[in-house]
């Protein structure tokens, strides 16, 4: 049938059937997914309109871009959606490794945690997202921002120690 569906496109023509099957389809991807691309524009645009602006504009541009649509892609979607608001790709914390981190003992304040989250540049927030709280493996992290394994998992490092530190500074 997605033969069909592509075969249809590209002549122009598409039956009615194929039309509810797409519509079924795409209604399932937006429910699967809206959550998950909504509170990653959230975390990256730091305001509810705008995450509600650039998860609408992920969505509708996926819809168009294909007929087989996956998570990987609805992510690289919005990512481009997130690279029109900052700069995402270059790693830009660029600090000095840490001999010792920072002394956080204890239970953290919620708050104070995503205060220190909504201070880490763009790459390193995105990243740190989508391993930490999302659990993307590495590689997909690296496909998904156009950025190398090894430059996710700095990133990731990086953004770990900034958190601590901006914690450490908040108690």
């Amino acid at each position: 049938m997605e033969n069909l569906l592509s075969q249809a496109k590209i002549t122009g023509w598409e039956a009615p059937i194929f039309q509810a099957d797409r519509t079924e389809v795409y209604s399932q991807v937006y429910e699967a997914a809206r959550y998950r691309i909504f509170s990653l524009a959230y975390w990256m645009a730091r305001d509810e309109i705008s995450a509600e602006h650039m998860t609408s504009r992920a969505f509708q541009r996926a819809f168009v871009a294909s007929c087989t649509l996956h998570d990987e892609l609805l992510d690289k979607i919005l990512v481009s959606e997130l690279r029109e608001m900052m700069p995402i790709g270059n790693l830009s914390l660029g600090q000095p490794l840490a001999t010792q981190p920072a002394g956080i003992r204890g239970n953290v304040n919620r708050a104070q945690l995503e205060e220190a989250v909504m201070q880490l540049p763009p790459t390193e927030r995105l990243i740190f997202l989508l391993h930490d709280v999302e659990r993307y493996e590495h590689a997909r992290i690296a496909r998904t921002v156009n950025i190398t394994q090894a430059e996710s998992q700095l990133g990731l490092h990086a953004a770990r120690l900034r958190i601590r530190e901006l914690l450490a500074n908040m108690r």
